[in-house]
């Protein structure tokens, strides 16, 4: 039994010669009650490089991006998993977006401590500095990466450098009174360990106080060695009482939570009624439920009972709950928080008054194709929110999406969603295998090839092709092919020869992004929509060129059959 909890306190001090050379940012988050026991204190600092345009944006993003999306993983997922999957993640998106920038970049040290219960647990990326004051003892607890390029100093091993991201990681046991000291490599050659002692020894009643004075400090010896400009940061935290609870216990918080049994209308768990069951699948039960303690419907989704004991499925239905809390998007369900305490797995999402686009479209056969569109582009806006979190959705399917009463579109389904290049978890075909493809799938995924976000285009491009033409694209063939040699026997058959109301123009587009090879897609799916709502002059020209030929023909043939009708009369 827990009879104290974590408490800790600290102090900020930030100084930059002016707010464009500023490119550090630090941050403390202490959260009450459970996700205090269950994730613990984070204290962060990030650093950017010099003379980088983004540092302030790089750092920033480094810190707000790592507290979100840490205290946002699953509560059975402990510190070291959650952090790593969380930096693995951020460093996958910094890195990507690297490479869409003309100038500047996202690249940042980075040091994270985490405390819970009586441990610490150190990540550290780059060059920042983390000490630990315990007495008159002062110790660095993380090793310096950096490199010369020109006679410069550069971090190394910092976030958004690399594809994969290579954390040194530290774990201790942490004492009532330690304090822990965060700063930059700017602070180097200024102040030594002996300082901060001196500092921390007179001002430790008042952190901030302290973190002022250390500033100070670091600011008249810079001045005294000539240093020409500064980028001082010092954060401190303190640790002020530690919890009496074993470490083992610790553990077990929301951990090995088990499987809920078949629920029916009229059950309760975790005292959610269950209103209507929705759905039974081979992987998930989902439930339609009633909180009564915030007076609100919700939809309530558990591992199917049958996957209890088989723990592959049960890690991806608990990653499934951390990939969607990671998207904020109006066009993406939400995942809800609880309102009490869990007893079993499962976790909860908003209530999607509405009917699926299947049936939507079952309701609505004769809707103008302007309203068509206007749902295909935000199925896309959809989708688009998933890929700038480097997810994948996979299983895109009118079953899978919910226009809401003012025909407002909502994901629902993310059983097949994962992670673009996220280590530790299943691979993205892995994924999608499992959950099972349909005749919306990419045809990578039938031949074996590990996706990207050219895939999920493929799926986009083949709802809109059905919306528009009733019709599935490729004659619904796909689903029976496996090899390369299947797929190039296929035939497109344009949209608009299916739906005469159709324009030209409008199946250039849909042609494009249903490439049987994704390196023929859109290289976005901006692009793609912008075509389908407004063609360019390029596409335009495009149809013209390819209604001129078949016009010639037309013309000739005339032609040809008045010859012969001449003929017969002379």
């Amino acid at each position: 039994m827990q009879l104290s909890e974590l408490k800790v306190s600290y102090g900020q001090s930030y100084l930059a010669q002016n707010q464009q050379s500023a490119r550090a940012s630090i941050a403390v988050a202490s959260p009450k009650d459970s996700q205090l026991a269950v994730k613990g204190v984070a204290a962060v600092i990030a650093d950017s490089t010099w003379r980088n345009v983004m540092a302030k944006q790089a750092s920033e993003i480094s810190v707000r991006g790592f507290i979100a999306d840490y205290y946002s993983t699953p509560d059975n997922w402990n510190v070291k998993t959650s952090a790593k999957k969380v930096l693995s993640a951020l460093n996958s998106w910094l890195f990507a977006q690297n490479s869409k920038l003309a100038n500047g970049s996202y690249i940042s040290s980075m040091s994270a401590l985490l405390l819970r219960g009586q441990q610490a647990h150190l990540f550290h990326m780059g060059d920042t500095l983390v000490y630990r004051l315990r007495g008159a003892d002062c110790q660095l607890l993380n090793i310096e990466h950096t490199t010369f390029l020109g006679g410069y100093r550069y971090p190394s091993r910092a976030m958004g450098m690399n594809p994969s991201l290579d954390i040194d990681y530290l774990n201790f046991s942490i004492r009532q009174g330690d304090l822990f000291l965060f700063t930059t490599q700017a602070v180097k050659g200024t102040l030594v360990p002996s300082d901060f002692v001196q500092l921390i020894g007179r001002f430790s009643e008042d952190l901030n106080l302290t973190c002022d004075e250390i500033l100070k400090r670091a600011i008249e010896k810079a001045s005294r060695r000539g240093y020409s400009s500064y980028n001082f940061c010092f954060q401190l935290l303190r640790v002020d009482q530690l919890p009496q609870i074993a470490e083992e216990a610790l553990g077990e918080v929301y951990s090995n939570l088990p499987v809920p049994p078949e629920l029916q209308s009229g059950d309760e768990l975790d005292g959610y009624q269950v209103i209507k069951v929705l759905s039974r699948s081979a992987t998930s039960r989902i439930y339609k439920v009633f909180d009564a303690a915030t007076d609100r419907h919700l939809v309530l989704k558990a591992p199917s009972p049958q996957l209890a004991r088989k723990k592959e499925f049960i890690t991806h239905f608990i990653m499934q709950q951390w990939v969607v809390e990671r998207v904020s998007s109006p066009y993406v369900a939400r995942v809800v928080d609880l309102s009490r305490p869990r007893k079993q797995l499962y976790y909860l999402m908003e209530y999607v008054e509405g009917r699926t686009l299947e049936q939507w479209l079952i309701d609505n056969p004769d809707a103008d194709i302007k309203v068509r569109v206007d749902l295909i582009e935000q199925i896309t806006k959809a989708i688009r929110a998933l890929h700038r979190r480097e997810i994948l959705h996979q299983n895109l399917t009118p079953q899978n999406i919910m226009v809401d009463r003012l025909g407002v579109i909502k994901l629902v389904d993310f059983a097949a969603c994962g992670v673009v290049k996220m280590a530790d978890l299943p691979p993205l075909l892995t994924l999608a295998r499992r959950v099972g493809l349909t005749a919306y799938s990419a045809p990578e995924y039938r031949l074996g090839q590990e996706p990207n976000e050219r895939a999920d285009q493929f799926s986009i491009a083949a709802l809109a092709f059905e919306m528009l033409t009733k019709k599935l694209p490729y004659a619904e063939q796909l689903e029976g092919l496996s090899s390369k040699v299947d797929f190039s026997n296929l035939d497109y058959v344009p949209s608009f020869q299916i739906n005469p109301n159709l324009p030209v123009w409008i199946d250039l587009p849909l042609r494009k992004a249903l490439q049987l090879n994704p390196e023929l897609r859109y290289r976005r799916l901006s692009e793609f929509i912008y075509d389908l709502k407004k063609p360019r002059e390029s596409l335009l020209d495009e149809s013209t060129n390819e209604i001129k030929p078949l016009n010639f023909w037309k013309g000739f043939a005339g032609f040809l059959l008045l010859l012969l009708l001449l003929s017969l009369f002379y």
